[in-house]
């Protein structure tokens, strides 16, 4: 198996310009990687991280990719798939919206749910049945413990996050026999460029401990993980709360 031992000679990233994405290239292409796809809309982002992992040693191919157009999935990702195969997939794409903004129009949050969800789904499926007709390979989805249990602040954002996470468990089990590993990763309060203007949460972390947590992961052939890991408790925790007392605590006063 190529990605023996959570080392994978070749990635996929998609949303190429994603901190947690390059944060987590850097790491696998120290240990073993050598072949890096970087998934996203053109941009200086998506530019300037394709060339820092060029200089890291790693050959590195950028796609047009859109989240936000699951007509072409297919299609796009098809043509990685069709230059080798690929080791671990990471869906890493995602936007926070605007929840004040969001609730009072519509369609804003329809784009949040369409880019977190509907796009997440399409390409995830796409990606799981190429790594399936490889017969190896791991999927690494990006959830949030804002799906745990919706919160008032935003919960439209974690209402996009709790169904991304449920597919993801789904798939899994559907690719276990297939010999496809589906890990979702479950962060915290992640300090970076979405979240800049956000006062940090409690068990902030950064996009770095992420990628940490991600290697760690894929050596376990883990099927969900947490960053922190001490967060799986405190959220089981508030999950469990009479809904009262829940919105009494996470409610903004």
């Amino acid at each position: 198996m190529k990605d023996a031992f959570g080392a994978p000679q070749s990635l996929l990233v998609l949303g190429g310009g994603s901190e947690i994405g390059l944060a987590t290239a850097r790491r696998l292409i120290a240990r073993r990687t050598r072949r890096v796809h970087l998934a996203g809309r053109p941009s200086p982002v998506l530019d300037a991280a394709a060339a820092e992992l060029s200089a890291l040693g790693a050959d590195v191919h950028v796609t047009a990719f859109d989240a936000l157009d699951p007509g072409s999935h297919e299609e796009v990702l098809g043509k990685v798939f069709a230059e080798g195969d690929i080791d671990m997939v990471l869906v890493a794409f995602g936007v926070l919206g605007d929840q004040a903004r969001d609730e009072q129009e519509p369609l804003s949050a329809v784009r949040v749910a369409s880019t977190n969800y509907t796009g997440a789904v399409s390409a995830s499926l796409v990606c799981g049945a190429a790594l399936q007709r490889q017969g190896h390979g791991s999927l690494v989805v990006l959830s949030s413990v804002a799906g745990e249990r919706a919160r008032r602040e935003n919960f439209i954002y974690g209402s996009s996050k709790a169904g991304l996470d449920a597919f993801t468990q789904g798939l899994g089990d559907a690719l276990h026999p297939c010999g496809v590993h589906v890990m979702a990763v479950r962060p915290g309060f992640v300090r970076g460029r979405m979240t800049a203007h956000l006062p940090a949460a409690p068990f902030a972390t950064t996009p770095e401990a992420v990628a940490e947590a991600i290697e760690a992961g894929l050596r376990r052939r883990s099927e969900i993980i947490w960053v922190p890991g001490r967060l799986r408790p405190v959220m089981s925790a508030l999950r469990h709360l009479p809904r009262p007392l829940f919105r009494l605590i996470t409610t903004p006063r």
